[in-house]
C-alpha cells in the first residue's frame, strides 16, 4: 500500500516540479514589473503551489483509480496505459510551460482562451511560430525528447510490481486515496473551493500571472468555451441575424451614434459638468429587495436609516436588477450591461480583461479604483475579475486587522464601512480621486452579525433574513454618518443599491415582482427627488457618471435619468430564462420553446396577446449580449 502511495507521490513531485521551474524562470524574467510591490512578492510560490496541486492532484485520479481498483490479471494493461499515461501528461506540461513564455511576451498573461482559440487556426499558427518563436519551438521539442528517451530507456518505470500487493488491500486504499486527492483538488478547507482568484492575490497583474498555472488556465478556457459556445446560444433561445439584432438593440436603447466597432459605445456628455469631477462610491448590497425598504413600497422599521436617507437623495423607486446572483448585479452596476446567456461575465473567461468598467472608464480622468468586501473575494472569481479590469486594489478579508466581529462570510458590515472611511480619508488627504465599489457580506445565510448593534424585529429569529437586513441598514447609516463627517463628501457621489433581491421565488415563469431592488443615490447639494419610472441597474450607473460630472465615451446599456434618451425597460434574466419588461407588457423566452408575452399587474404575470416586436426585441438582447462578449466588444 505504501508502494503505490510513493509512487503517486513522486508523480506529484515531478509534476509541482516542472511547474515550479516555470514559475521561478517567469518570476525571474519578469521581477521588475513587480519589485517595487508592497504586497510580499514571494507569496506567489506558495500561491502558485496551491494552483500545481490543484492541477497534479486531478492528472492523478486516473492512476490512483486504476492502480486500486483493478485485480491483478490487469497488471500488465494497466501498466502500459499508466507508462504512457505519465508520458504523455508530463511531456505537455513540459511543453506547456515552455510555451507560457512566449505567449506572455506576447500578451502579458498565461495561456488563456486564446491559447485554444489559435488552435483552430493551425496553418497560421505554425507559420507564426516557425517565424518568430522558432528557437522557442525547438527548444521545447528539445527537451521534451530527451525526457521521452529519459524515460524509455533509461527510466524503465513499471507498475506491475504494485499488483503484487493483495486486490482487498489496494481497494481499501482507495478511499484514503481519494480523500486526499479531493483535498488536493479544492485546495481549501473553507466554505468555497480554491480557483483562478487565488493567483490573484496581488495588485499588481503581472505578478499575479506569474503565480497562475498554465494548464489551469487552459483548462478553464476549454470549458467556458464548450459550455457558452455560440452555436448552443442561437440553438437555445433562436435565430436572427446578428445585424437586425443589433439594430434593434441600438434602437430600444437610443444609440443613435454608436460605434461602428463596439456597437454599444458612444459619447456621453454629463448634464452636470463642472472643472472639478466627483469621487464615486458604490456601496453593492447583498439581497436588499424591496421587500424590506419602505420607502420603495416594502415593510415599516426594517431599514430606518434608508428610509430617512431616501429624503435626501434621488430614490428609484422602481429599479429592477439583472439577475438573481452577486455576479450579476455586479456586472449591472460596475460595467453597466445586462447578464450574459450562460455563466455571469465575472466567472466567464473572455471577461477578464479589457471589459469595461466604471475603473477603466475613469482611469484617463486620475482616479484610484478599489474593491472594498469583507469576504474573500477569490469567491466567484471577482478579485480576479476586479483587478483584470481596471480596478487597482482589491481590500478583503485579509486586509483586515483586529475586525470587531467576524462571521461566515466575513468581518461585518460596520468593519468594511469603517475600513472604507480611513481609505476614502488618505486618498482626499493627497488630492486623489477615487472610485470605489463596497460589497456588503451579512445579509447572507446564516446571517452572522453582531446582534448587540441593532434592536431585533420583533417576532424574528435573531439569525433571519429581516434582522441580518436591519443590521446591514445599520452599517449604511454608520458609513454616511462618518462620511459627512469628512472632507470628501462633499465632493463625493454615493450610490446603495442591491446586487438582487433575496431569495427569488414564485410562481411565475419569471417572478418579476422579486427582481424589484431599492435604489439610492446621496451627494452633497442633491436636490431630493423620487424617479418612479422603471430603471435598471445599467441607468442607476449611467446617472452616477452623469452627476459625477463625467463626460466619456462609454457601453453602459442604459441612461441617465436625466437623458432624453432614457427609455422605460427592464431586462431579466432568472435562470436559463429571459424577460423583457416594457411598461406592464412582459416578453418570455425560455430554452427550446416559442417565446410568449404577458400583462404584469397585481405583482403576477397573466397571459396576454403575443407581441411579435417585443419577443424579437428580447430575443435581439440576448444574441447582441452573447456577441459582445464573445467578440469582446464590451468597451
Amino acid at each position: 500500500m505504501v508502494q503505490i502511495a510513493k509512487k503517486l507521490f513522486k508523480y506529484y513531485l515531478f509534476l509541482v516540479s516542472i511547474f515550479f521551474i516555470g514559475r521561478v524562470v517567469l518570476f525571474t524574467l519578469y521581477f521588475s514589473h513587480f519589485e517595487a510591490q508592497s504586497t510580499n512578492i514571494w507569496l506567489s510560490f506558495l500561491y502558485g503551489l496551491k494552483m500545481d496541486t490543484i492541477v497534479a492532484s486531478i492528472l492523478l485520479v486516473i492512476p490512483s483509480i486504476l492502480l486500486t481498483l483493478l485485480p491483478k490479471i490487469f497488471a500488465k494493461t494497466v501498466n502500459f496505459i499508466l507508462k504512457y499515461y505519465f508520458l504523455i501528461v508530463v511531456s505537455l506540461a513540459i511543453f506547456i510551460e515552455i510555451a507560457t513564455f512566449p505567449f506572455m511576451a506576447e500578451y502579458d498573461s498565461r495561456p488563456n482562451y486564446l491559447f485554444v482559440e489559435y488552435l483552430a487556426y493551425s496553418k497560421e499558427v505554425v507559420s507564426l511560430l516557425l517565424a518568430d518563436y522558432k528557437l522557442q519551438l525547438f527548444f521545447a521539442f528539445g527537451v521534451i525528447a530527451l525526457f521521452i528517451y529519459g524515460y524509455l530507456k533509461k527510466y524503465n518505470e513499471s507498475f506491475i510490481e504494485l499488483f503484487e500487493i493483495n486486490f482487498l488491500k489496494r481497494a481499501l486504499l482507495f478511499i484514503p486515496l481519494v480523500l486526499i486527492l479531493f483535498i488536493g483538488i479544492r485546495s481549501s478547507f473553507g466554505h468555497r473551493p480554491a480557483n483562478i482568484s487565488d493567483a490573484m492575490y496581488s495588485s499588481n497583474r503581472i505578478l499575479n500571472e506569474v503565480t497562475k498555472n498554465s494548464i489551469y488556465s487552459i483548462g478553464y478556457a476549454v470549458y467556458s468555451s464548450l459550455k457558452y459556445s455560440n452555436k448552443d446560444i442561437q440553438k437555445r433561445y433562436g435565430k436572427m441575424d446578428i445585424k437586425e439584432a443589433i439594430a434593434r438593440v441600438q434602437k430600444k436603447l437610443d444609440l443613435k451614434k454608436a460605434d461602428s466597432k463596439y456597437i454599444l459605445s458612444r459619447e456621453e456628455d454629463s448634464n452636470f459638468s463642472n472643472k472639478k469631477t466627483k469621487n464615486i462610491v458604490i456601496f453593492v448590497q447583498e439581497s436588499l429587495g424591496y421587500q424590506f425598504v419602505n420607502a420603495v413600497g416594502g415593510e415599516e422599521g426594517i431599514t430606518p436609516n434608508l428610509n430617512r436617507l431616501s429624503k435626501e437623495g434621488i430614490l428609484f423607486k422602481e429599479l429592477y436588477s439583472n439577475g438573481t446572483r452577486s455576479v450579476r448585479g455586479l456586472s449591472g452596476l460596475v460595467s453597466g450591461t445586462f447578464s450574459v446567456p450562460g455563466k455571469g461575465v465575472v466567472k466567464r473567461n473572455k471577461s477578464q480583461r479589457d471589459f469595461s468598467t466604471i475603473a477603466s472608464l475613469l482611469k484617463p480622468f486620475g482616479y484610484h479604483s478599489s474593491f472594498i468586501y469583507g469576504g474573500e473575494s477569490r469567491f466567484d472569481n471577482m478579485k480576479s475579475w476586479f483587478l483584470g479590469n481596471g480596478f487597482d486594489e482589491v481590500i478583503d478579508q485579509e486586509k483586515f486587522k483586529n475586525p470587531e466581529f467576524v462571521g461566515t462570510w466575513g468581518v461585518s458590515d460596520e468593519d468594511v464601512v469603517k475600513k472604507a472611511n480611513e481609505e476614502y480619508k488618505k486618498l482626499y488627504a493627497k488630492n486623489q480621486k477615487f472610485v470605489s465599489v463596497i460589497f456588503s457580506t451579512s445579509n447572507h445565510t446564516p446571517f452572522d452579525f453582531p446582534k448587540e448593534k441593532i434592536k431585533l424585529v420583533k417576532g424574528e429569529p435573531e439569525k433571519s433574513v429581516k434582522n441580518a437586513v436591519k443590521y446591514a441598514d445599520y452599517a449604511i447609516g454608520k458609513f454616511i454618518e462618518m462620511a459627512k463627517k469628512e472632507k470628501y463628501f462633499e465632493d463625493t457621489i454615493f450610490v446603495i443599491a442591491a446586487d438582487h433581491n433575496v431569495r427569488v421565488y414564485g410562481d411565475d415563469v419569471v417572478p418579476v415582482k422579486m427582481f424589484h431592488i431599492p435604489g439610492l443615490i446621496l451627494g452633497k447639494d442633491l436636490k431630493p427627488q423620487v424617479y418612479d419610472k422603471i430603471s435598471t441597474q445599467a441607468d442607476l450607473l449611467a446617472t452616477t457618471l452623469d452627476l459625477a460630472g463625467i463626460s466619456t465615451k462609454y457601453s453602459i446599456m442604459g441612461h441617465s435619468i436625466f437623458s432624453d434618451k432614457k427609455r422605460d425597460f427592464s431586462l431579466m434574466q432568472f435562470n436559463d430564462r429571459y424577460a423583457l419588461r416594457q411598461g406592464n407588457e412582459v416578453a418570455v423566452i425560455r430554452p427550446n420553446t416559442k417565446a410568449l408575452t404577458f400583462e404584469y399587474k397585481n405583482e403576477h404575470l397573466y397571459k396576454a396577446q403575443n407581441d411579435e416586436s417585443l419577443q424579437k426585441d428580447l430575443l435581439a438582447f440576448i444574441l447582441v449580449l452573447n456577441h459582445v462578449y464573445q467578440n469582446k466588444l464590451f468597451r
